[in-house]
């Protein structure tokens, strides 16, 4: 999906402050035509908030009121088009309508919203009957007209309030619309027209330009490279954590969220039993149904139903397939119990005969080095003085660290990455792909070329499957 085609269009609105039925119409048809996928529903509400202050004016107070008007006719299309009401059980003649405009006026008076705040909006909101939704959100603000000073300043935080209200009534009356991908995979990159490596590279390529749930370096995270050192290198190169910053919030997307709620049920030591409950299988497939919400996922599973054997094109026999080759237990330890998955292995690592296995997520690294069970000891060097240098802006690195006082020599991550993009890439390579696999990707200021990875375990499930950069340079 195309942020500039968003800004462009929200900025065209803004021009004259006011929204005609042309203009209402002309909205909508933008956002059914981007297809927007559920994780960016935020940003694309957000954003209308972001560019109208650029519209603010200090003198001209009729003006900031019709760009109020203006902001809420923009939400009220993303709303139509984006999202549903919740089934709830509210009543439409106990909510308390004239408790809406207390709620609003006390929130503004301060102009923000601290987490008491929200937690108020959260539980009156929690009241709000579907045929409520769209006044209630108007009132939010009609009411901030009262607030709106000759000072800029005051004015952008009113705006901010105004959305962070907006966002708590949407997460909790509504949710996104079911997502479905309406590209097809294009006959000329199938296996059949270009050969295996060359297809799983097109598709790959495909994959992380629809990856719109990825992490912005030196906005949403900021990393700290450090020095490089060679695998064989004794010692610790990195003084510093990699992670200098993760904006926190951004990990409350619904796969993010649901994959972070995933990592604490696995034990660390091959050997030891894995016993799945009831929730955990319940965090799974809220997992596998986020991720499958999503374009990247969606892609692959178009494109392994085309080029692979016996993938069912289904999307509820595909979803039964992701959670047997990643979820499903086998044992890893000889003669021992189930005690490990591909999913563990891949994303969460594993400790047997004192080394560090898997372990190849930027996340679980992030959250592992924040608890202090991570040190980054540096990057790998890369293997030709003709790549390009390692830097913060590059999100593939291949890393040496410790966890829990175990070393791991060599690892290879993505940085800022989605859960869906690596779930696809993976799939991909597993389902269609063969044991080492070419990938030529381009990141946008990067390119590397990379061997993907991908070994099977207890025959038809994910073993291991990591990506190895073979080369790396600037465009």
């Amino acid at each position: 999906m195309a942020s500039s085609a968003i800004e462009s269009l929200y900025r065209s609105v803004f021009s004259d402050l006011t929204v005609s039925r042309e203009e209402d119409t002309e909205i909508r048809t933008k956002l059914e035509e981007l297809n927007v996928p559920p994780d960016k529903i935020v940003w694309v509400r957000a954003a209308a908030f972001r560019i109208g202050c650029e519209y603010l004016t200090e003198d001209d107070a009729d003006a900031n009121v019709q760009l109020l008007r203006c902001i809420n006719a923009i939400v009220h299309a993303v709303e139509m088009t984006c999202l549903v009401p919740k089934d709830t059980d509210a009543d439409e003649d106990s909510f308390p309508d004239e408790e809406v405009e207390t709620l609003y006026k006390e929130a503004f008076a301060d102009l923000s919203v601290d987490q008491e705040e929200s937690a108020e909006l959260v539980e009156f909101f929690a009241k709000c009957p579907k045929s409520k939704i769209i006044s209630t959100r108007a009132a939010a603000f009609k009411h901030a007209c009262d607030f709106l000073s000759d000072d800029r300043d005051t004015n952008v935080a009113l705006l901010r309030c105004i959305n962070v209200m907006v966002h708590a009534l949407e997460n909790t009356c509504m949710v996104p619309k079911p997502y479905t991908l309406k590209e097809e995979v294009s006959p000329e990159i199938s296996v059949e027209a270009i050969g295996l490596d060359a297809s799983i590279s097109k598709a790959v390529q495909h994959v992380w330009d629809l990856d719109v749930n990825r992490l912005t370096p030196n906005e949403d995270y900021v990393i700290n490279v450090q020095s490089g050192k060679k695998p064989y290198w004794a010692g610790d190169d990195a003084t510093e954590p990699l992670f200098t910053r993760v904006d926190t919030r951004e990990l409350q997307r619904p796969t993010y969220k649901t994959f972070i709620a995933l990592l604490d049920n696995y034990s660390a030591e091959c050997g030891d039993d894995e016993v799945v409950t009831n929730a955990e299988r319940a965090e799974i497939w809220n997992f596998l149904k986020a991720i499958y919400s999503t374009a990247p996922m969606q892609f692959a599973h178009k494109y392994c139903a085309a080029n692979g054997d016996d993938v069912p094109s289904d999307p509820a026999a595909f979803l039964k397939l992701l959670h047997k080759i990643w979820f499903e237990m086998y044992f890893r330890q000889r003669g021992g119990r189930p005690d490990s998955s591909g999913f563990e292995h891949v994303f969460v690592g594993e400790i047997k005969n004192g080394e560090v296995s898997g372990f190849h997520n930027w996340i679980y690294f992030y959250l592992e080095e924040k608890r202090g069970n991570v040190n980054y000891k540096g990057y790998i060097k890369p293997r030709s003085r003709s790549d390009a240098a390692t830097n913060a802006d590059d999100q593939i690195l291949t890393l040496q660290f410790e966890w829990n006082g175990v070393e791991k020599k060599v690892g290879t991550s993505f940085i800022g990455v989605s859960p869906e993009f690596e779930m696809a890439l993976y799939t991909i390579c597993f389902l269609v792909g063969q044991e080492q696999n070419t990938v030529e990707l381009d990141t946008g200021d990067d390119v590397f070329e990379l061997n993907v990875r991908c070994y099977r375990m207890a025959r038809d499930k994910v073993g291991t499957s990591f990506v190895e950069a073979s080369a790396h340079w600037e465009e």
